[in-house]
């Protein structure tokens, strides 16, 4: 069993940075990060994973350059550092954690059923 939890959202204005950070109660056994977000009114869609056995990082085309995506795993942290933040960028974000024996490609292509631990989510709202 994997507890994560995010913090770190809030309101910031267009073009502005935000890095959220989700804390994980052991990172033992984890193959792949990944930052998932939802946007009012459209599907939980993956912006960004972390293949931990090769060191591969992925975006989606909607982010890529802007966000970066970390892991410390003497602290057992996980970040999401976003730049240049748009109004479209509004979602709830939500960390998660793939087992090691979870094929690469479900890490690299985020799919939701590839990733089995799941934190509660944190606001991040982009207005002026």
């Amino acid at each position: 069993q994997v507890q994560l939890v995010e913090s770190g959202g809030g309101l910031v204005q267009p073009g502005g940075s935000v890095r959220l950070s989700c804390a994980a109660s052991k990172f033992t056994s984890i193959g792949g990060i990944a930052w998932f977000r939802q946007a009012p009114g459209k599907e939980r869609e993956g912006i960004s994973s972390f293949d931990v056995r090769d060191g591969k990082e992925y975006y989606a085309d909607s982010v890529k350059g802007r966000f970066a995506i970390s892991r410390d795993n003497a602290k057992n942290m996980v970040y999401l550092q976003m730049d240049s933040l748009k109004p479209e960028d509004t979602a709830i974000y939500t960390c998660a954690a793939a087992t090691d024996a979870t094929p690469r490609l479900y890490i690299a292509h985020m799919r939701i059923r590839g990733f089995d631990y799941w934190g509660q989510g944190a606001q991040v709202t982009v207005s002026s």
